[in-house]
């Protein structure tokens, strides 16, 4: 699946095309009415605005609560979201936000003008970036990262973040999937980063939310936003109410590694240990990866891989090109061992190949 990512240049971008279909999860609920006199159907009646003032207070406590939490970001001309991840003033946000840049100017909730910043590390291949604040203003306030192993489809959220410049903005929607592997696009500044166990989400991502926080109605943060999708019958525009966000436990995993050394030390990706290129059959359609270079010492290698090899399956999963290839591998740990299956002159052959960290 192609996504691409929603950044904000001085202009609206456009989004790449999903390869796949993707299903929308709905759900509603309804109340039991009491039977009887005229009086006790009144009563039930009632009930029912009591209960959209219960969920109204809930968005309003939450917002309140979360809003001072998200930030916006410059990145020269561009601008993003970001989200305050502790009291000494680092910030978690897209990779595709901050692009090349080394410093930033940042909006907070408390500050009157924008903050200068720096960047502590970027990661692509997860499309996760933390900055720091030169300077830590008063009242500064750190989100609640909630535990991603608890997102249930259904359950409402609230992004949050500056689409299309909008400070401050927020949208609801639901869960919509869990576990989704989504690719990102290379153009335009994206990362193209193939990123596993992302949260699919109805609400409303537009450019400018990346980096920004996708909400639970506990107030904790339980993904990042980071992709929207696009409808390539439309002519590649926007696809309604289909986004993705980061789950907190990658963006906990990566920012905290970044916090306290600089950098990833341990990535959790998986690498074959090999550099590919598509390739293709008589009718131009992509038929596998070939082998450019394989890493001395890589899982690959230690495997019998070799230059010019055809990769068709990783385990049961066909490969016809790259982005299978990354998605394939996405949904496996290092050390894990698969079987690895290819064609070398002609000849399809196997191989099993014990997976190592990218």
């Amino acid at each position: 699946m192609d996504a691409s990512r929603t950044r904000l240049p001085l202009r609206l971008v456009s989004v790449a095309v999903p390869a796949c279909a993707l299903l929308l999860v709905a759900g509603c609920s309804g109340g039991e009415r009491a039977a009887g006199t005229a009086r006790e159907g009144d009563t039930a009646q009632a009930a029912a605005p009591r209960a959209a003032n219960d969920l109204q207070a809930d968005y309003e406590r939450v917002i309140k609560d979360v809003l001072p939490s998200v930030v916006q970001i410059q990145a020269g001309d561009s601008l993003g979201s970001g989200i305050v991840y502790d009291d000494k003033g680092h910030v978690v946000t897209n990779a595709h936000v901050v692009g090349d840049g080394r410093s930033f100017r940042v909006t907070t909730a408390s500050s009157e003008g924008a903050e200068a910043a720096k960047l502590v590390s970027s990661y692509p291949e997860q499309d996760l970036a933390v900055i720091k604040l030169d300077r830590v203003p008063d009242g500064l306030r750190a989100a609640r990262l909630g535990d991603s192993s608890k997102v249930a489809v259904g359950q409402i959220v609230l992004a949050m973040g500056s689409p299309l410049g909008l400070s401050s903005s927020v949208t609801q929607g639901i869960v919509s999937a869990t576990g989704r592997t989504v690719t990102e696009g290379r153009g335009g500044g994206g990362t193209g980063a193939t990123i596993a166990n992302m949260v699919q989400t109805s609400a409303a991502i537009n450019p400018g939310n990346s980096g920004g926080a996708l909400v639970n109605l506990d107030g904790q943060v339980v993904g990042i936003p980071t992709l929207a999708a696009t409808d390539p019958g439309l002519g590649d525009s926007a696809a309604p109410g289909i986004g993705f966000a980061i789950p907190a436990s990658m963006v906990r995993t990566v920012a905290d590694q970044i916090v306290a050394d600089g950098r990833v030390t341990d990535s959790g990706r998986t690498a074959l240990g090999i550099t590919a290129r598509t390739v293709v059959d008589d009718g131009y359609r992509p038929a596998g990866v070939a082998v450019v270079e394989v890493s001395d010492g890589g899982a690959a290698d230690d495997a019998g891989l070799r230059p010019g090899d055809v990769i068709v399956k990783i385990g049961n999963t066909g490969i016809t090109d790259i982005t299978s290839l990354a998605e394939a591998l996405a949904s496996m740990s290092p050390g894990d061992r698969t079987k690895v299956t290819y064609t070398r002159d002609g000849d399809e052959r196997t191989a099993e190949v014990t997976l190592g960290e990218q």
